[in-house]
């Protein structure tokens, strides 16, 4: 939209082709509006939305966009901690700009953004990840929120649980179960209650239901995998097509492991399996290499678990987290996107 001008106000989707089994990767708000959403398949959206324009992804172009967002961002603060290719979190607390006002310095990125990169952003301010998070989604497209303090009680009582981080589809459905529909039914359960439903997890929901959220901005991220993958436009049918695909695979990683310089951190293997039915399984293994055999019996493993035809195979490494040198950058192979048009800014001001 931005460097064609004629797509703007049209429904406008990121993806692959329908015909290749391919899936939303971001779309517009005019797309939206139709029930058009990432992840969905290309031609589920196509269904909904017929005057869908579905463009290929750009990724050196997205890239480029990404740095320059992210140098903006570091003009304010060093801790800066991505999530994506387009958003991040910042702690403005000591940022000396503004006279340390999150607000102004929200106002200043967003018109910095559009004036270098070309794109709206969105800004959410809050004493925390959590509620900056919630804040950012308030006032989208090319908006921004503020959660005061005083404010935080209130707001966060009036919230869906489904807004919690963390909560998913099952967990939402299993609190609206048991009577929570928004965070202020939640706040009536009891730490031990919680622990006793969702086990550790259970503290979790006990502290962000109240809009408690410790976690702190972190500027160093550490890779955590590398994997490649592959949905077929026509599903393999038998174990030995799929070993036959597997090697295609096992080359594409090794290229991508080797550009990320984690060859000396492999810690695990991995091998990932989407049945024609949709079901997924994985199955791993501890190893320090891409070894070729043991990936072929991670396969075999996993295929003996259903013996269906595959939509989708893939395989990766884990990297080992305990390693004080494994500082690898998470975002140099990241290629998602939250939005096509709408950049995010979260700030944290404690």
């Amino acid at each position: 939209m931005r460097d064609d001008p004629s797509l703007r106000g049209k429904p406008l989707a990121v993806g692959g082709r329908p015909d290749q089994r391919g899936v939303v990767a971001t779309c517009n708000y005019e797309a939206r509006r139709f029930g058009v959403r990432s992840a969905m398949p290309t031609s589920q959206a196509l269904q909904r939305c017929p005057d869908l324009i579905v463009m290929p992804p750009a990724m050196d172009k997205y890239r480029v966009a990404s740095k320059q967002i992210l140098a903006i961002y570091r003009d304010y603060t060093d801790l800066v901690e991505p999530l994506s290719l387009d958003e991040a979190y910042l702690d403005v607390t000591d940022s000396p700009h503004f006279k340390g006002s999150a607000t102004l310095i929200a106002q200043d990125i967003r018109a910095r953004i559009a004036e270098t990169v070309g794109i709206t952003a969105s800004a959410g301010i809050a004493p925390n990840k959590f509620l900056a998070k919630i804040a950012s989604d308030w006032n989208k497209p090319n908006g921004q929120f503020v959660v005061r303090p005083q404010d935080i009680d209130a707001f966060v009582a009036a919230l869906p649980v489904d807004k919690l981080f963390g909560v998913g589809k099952v967990t939402a459905m299993k609190l609206k179960r048991l009577g929570a529909f928004t965070c202020a039914d939640l706040r009536k359960w009891s730490i031990p209650e919680l622990q006793h439903r969702f086990g550790k997890f259970g503290g979790s929901l006990y502290n962000l239901c109240r809009g408690i959220d410790r976690r702190q901005v972190s500027s160093s991220q550490e890779r955590k995998s590398v994997s490649v993958e592959e949905t077929y436009v026509i599903d393999l049918p038998d174990l030995e097509s799929c070993m036959r695909a597997l090697s295609a695979l096992i080359a594409l990683l090794h290229q991508r492991v080797k550009r990320a310089q984690a060859e000396r951190y492999i810690h695990k293997l991995f091998v990932k399996i989407r049945f024609d039915d949709f079901r997924r399984t994985t199955a791993e293994c501890v190893s320090n290499a891409i070894d070729e055999a043991t990936c072929r019996k991670l396969l075999e493993t996993a295929h003996q678990r259903s013996r269906r035809p595959v939509r989708l195979l893939g395989v990766g490494v884990r990297l080992n987290e305990d390693d004080d040198d494994t500082q690898l950058g998470l975002f140099a192979e990241d290629e998602t996107l939250s939005t096509a048009d709408d950049a995010q800014v979260r700030l944290t001001a404690q």
